[in-house]
């Protein structure tokens, strides 16, 4: 029997927000799809709250509700682990602009990465490590966790840079580079899931998940991949990320939680989330300016080494040495990657293709149990 996921490193805690950050709707053309709800005009955000945990280069505190917030809530169930070593000894982290010492969210553990990782299921059930895509969090597992829970264990987890997760500042032991991805991957994977397992992964990481599994098929059951970039439309980022990676004006945008969070998740589907829900994806950006500066590295990765890695996996599931199951789902209202050449793909290769009509790019997030019962069809 595998053992349950153990707590490592100090306790941490999750502040409390209660309400959204400030922003007025614009005026639009009524458009038939829907979107994430908007907090009214007279909300405000205070920036002197009491209690902060920002590094200087963010605002943080807000307007507190009497009891948890989802955030508190998710963060309560689950727990740290330590996996993948820091890479050398430079010191404290300090900001690219004026040279000060950042905040402890921006520093490296030190000596080994702290994932915050959550669970659901019997340990002694077969493993399901379910991989959150670029940028998001394992949140958006919240509703595909309990379908699965009966039947498997379900493994979720944020990657360094993100959710709960460390984020170290780059250069100060992580760069966010896709290989640094690949190779944390395998060290957190040992550590939760040390025998076999199944993955589903969605989004741009699926080409590093694809990378680890080609070296690792001995341990897979099943790949499953949702809305993974594959054909040659997808080599390019949608401008939507592509623009955290812009000189300057990435460092800027990157550190607006409501265009880090808010516009990345309502331009890729016909997403509408509550309030409450869209505070946790806004968390990480609100609390230290650690989430922006990982944000905007990754995207700069992404943006040299995608097409790359596109082209690798490709490769890979082309290879006649790929024996692993692989099965693919797919958001049909993605407006970031189009299904077109999706099909005659995969087709081609005689894997099975699970088209979701009502999803979009975050097919996890927006068709929680729906894709929930899926991957039980798959794994059975």
């Amino acid at each position: 029997m595998a053992p349950q996921l153990a707590a490592a490193g100090p306790t941490l805690y999750a502040p409390r927000f209660g309400t959204a950050l400030p922003c007025r709707a614009r005026t639009r053309k009524p458009v038939s799809r829907r979107r994430a709800a908007l907090p009214k005009d007279e909300d405000y955000y205070l920036i002197d709250a009491d209690e902060s945990i920002g590094d200087g280069f963010s605002f943080s505190g807000g307007k507190y509700g009497d009891g948890p917030s989802k955030s508190d809530e998710w963060f309560a169930q689950g727990k740290m682990v330590n996996a993948y070593p820091v890479y050398g000894d430079k010191g404290k982290a300090k900001d690219p602009f004026f040279g000060l010492t950042m905040g402890s969210g921006s520093q490296s553990s030190y000596d080994i990465f702290r994932w915050f990782c959550v669970e659901a299921g019997s340990s002694s059930s077969p493993k399901v490590l379910l991989i959150h895509g670029l940028p998001s969090q394992a949140y958006s597992y919240r509703n595909v966790m309990p379908v699965l829970a009966d039947k498997y264990h379900a493994i979720a987890f944020d990657w360094l840079g993100f959710g709960f997760s460390d984020k170290p500042q780059p250069k100060y032991g992580f760069d966010y580079t896709l290989d640094e991805y690949t190779s944390s991957l395998e060290f957190l994977v040992n550590a939760v899931a040390p025998d076999k397992l199944s993955i589903v992964v969605q989004g741009y990481f699926a080409p590093v998940a694809v990378k680890y599994a080609s070296e690792h098929q001995d341990k897979l059951n099943h790949l499953v991949l949702v809305n993974p970039p594959i054909t040659d439309k997808h080599l390019n980022l949608p401008s939507t990320l592509a623009s955290f990676s812009n000189f300057l004006l990435g460092e800027i945008f990157s550190q607006d939680p409501l265009r880090a969070s808010d516009k990345v998740l309502t331009s890729c589907g016909p997403y509408m989330m509550k309030e409450e829900d869209a505070m946790v994806y806004r968390r990480p950006y609100l609390v230290s300016g650690s989430s922006g500066f990982a944000l905007n590295a990754i995207s700069k990765a992404m943006k040299k080494d995608l097409k790359a890695y596109i082209e690798s996996m490709r490769s890979i599931l082309r290879s006649s040495s790929w024996k692993t199951k692989t099965t693919v789902c797919w958001g049909m209202r993605d407006r970031w990657l189009s299904y077109d050449g999706v099909e005659e793909f995969f087709g081609g290769l005689n894997q099975k293709i699970v088209e979701l009509p009502m999803a979009g790019h975050h097919v996890q997030e927006d068709r929680g149990e729906e894709l929930g019962n899926i991957i039980k069809s798959i794994l059975r």
